[in-house]
């Protein structure tokens, strides 16, 4: 849209890649400060699920309200988009989802938290964060494949793709309004929340439509996790031959606004592990949410809100899929308690 406008000569490339740095800019001060995360919701600590939970669900809210508004006005086109695909792979979606979920609980933060924790000095993330990209990206294109493909060929033919928005949006928006009423959450995280499921539409917006260039089409992509960190692992190890992009892009912004939010929070503090248990556990941990964010096709913010916020079937069986392995694998209570958690 605004490149049958600008002429400057730039490569749609490039405003991909601007757009996910301030995209992830904003993003890494809001979740930093409102410490935005599902795993806090559905398997935190008991004072704070509910307060989390409101928190989330207002993010996901201010995503389907953005998206309805966007897609009335013309604003996104994501025609093609395997979240619109009307053949569901359940068996990848369904284990991929639950393997997520689990992860998520035994690291203590889902990978959008992390990535913002790994910015204020958090060790533990960072160790997380390099054994999820590395298992996903070996998923996406390695030795992990053939995983990927197996259980990605077991699907159903579903009637619809997506569900009405309007529908999801109305239910998501009530379910928000009662947990505020009900938990009374810190005000300005609310707020945070509903700016930050706004990135997700911005993402859909600006790939999908302002910077969408038909003669050098660039994938349409949102606010996520999953594809963008094993991005950023190719990109880091082979940057003369691997451009980057918006998801490189909204990788590097969430690291540094989480950084800035922190420092000028005087929340900077260097964090590691205490015991070998420790260590063995946020490697599976992060190792199963790399193959269960490429499975079911994204984390909590990449299908969670961004695929959400679509209406897509797929990415609310995913979303579903996540909650129900962090609900199932806390209430197991298989040690969680005695690993620290993520603040």
């Amino acid at each position: 849209m605004l490149l049958e406008t600008l002429d400057w000569g730039i490569e749609p490339r490039v405003y991909h890649l601007i757009a996910g740095l301030v995209l992830g800019l904003v993003f890494g001060v809001a979740a930093q400060i409102s410490r935005f995360c599902l795993r806090r919701a559905v398997a935190g600590d008991v004072g704070e699920r509910g307060s989390a939970a409101a928190v989330w669900v207002t993010g996901l809210a201010a995503a389907l309200i953005g998206f309805l508004a966007a897609n009335a006005a013309g604003l996104v086109n994501i025609e093609g988009h395997r979240f619109l695909s009307d053949s569901l792979p359940v068996a990848a979606i369904l284990a991929g989802g639950l393997a997520f979920g689990v992860g998520m609980v035994l690291t203590r933060g889902c990978v959008s938290r992390l990535t913002v924790l790994s910015a204020a000095g958090n060790l533990r993330a960072v160790f997380v964060l390099l054994a999820f990209a590395v298992t996903a990206h070996a998923m996406l294109k390695g030795v992990l494949s053939p995983i990927r493909t197996s259980l990605g060929s077991i699907t159903v033919d579903l009637p619809f793709a997506a569900v009405s928005g309007a529908v999801l949006t109305a239910a998501a928006s009530v379910l928000a309004l009662l947990l505020i009423v009900r938990t009374k959450p810190n005000l300005l995280h609310v707020t945070l929340g509903a700016v930050i499921g706004l990135t997700a539409v911005s993402g859909w917006v600006a790939t999908g439509a302002l910077f969408f260039d038909e003669f050098d089409p660039m994938p349409v992509q949102s606010a996520a996790f999953t594809l963008p960190w094993s991005d950023s692992l190719f990109w880091a190890i082979a940057s003369t031959a691997i451009p980057a992009g918006f998801g490189v892009g909204f990788i590097g912004g969430v690291l540094g606004g989480s950084f800035l939010s922190a420092a000028s929070r005087g929340e900077l503090k260097l964090q590691s592990f205490s015991t070998p248990g420790e260590t063995l556990r946020y490697l599976a941990g992060g190792a199963l949410m790399g193959v269960g964010g490429v499975l079911a096709g994204g984390c909590t913010i990449g299908a969670g809100l961004s695929g959400a916020a679509t209406g897509s079937v797929a990415a609310l069986l995913a979303l579903a899929a996540i909650a129900t392995g962090g609900w199932v694998t806390a209430r197991l209570a298989v040690g969680t308690q005695s690993v620290p958690a993520a603040a």
